[in-house]
């Protein structure tokens, strides 16, 4: 993934770790890609067609993994 390899070598080992465990605990169906500049982790159109709510064209989001100035980020995204 592109996101991992504009990383530096230490956060790109954590990163992949975090990353191996959230795709070995993924739920069959959902699906990870780019969202917001992050690596996200989402339910696509197929299981939920409406989207998320505040842009219906877009999968619905649950988790997002983010490389930030200071730090790494693993954010859950709220459902309404």
């Amino acid at each position: 993934m592109l996101y991992l390899n504009e990383l530096d070598t230490e956060r790109r080992a954590i990163f992949g770790e975090v990353r191996q465990l959230i795709l070995a605990n993924l739920q069959s169906g959902f699906e990870e890609g780019m969202q917001y500049g992050m690596i996200g982790y989402f339910v696509p159109h197929t299981l939920y067609p409406a989207g998320y709510h505040c842009k219906p064209s877009e999968p619905l989001p649950f988790l997002a993994l983010a490389s930030q100035k200071i730090l790494l980020a693993l954010r859950n995204v709220a459902l309404h």
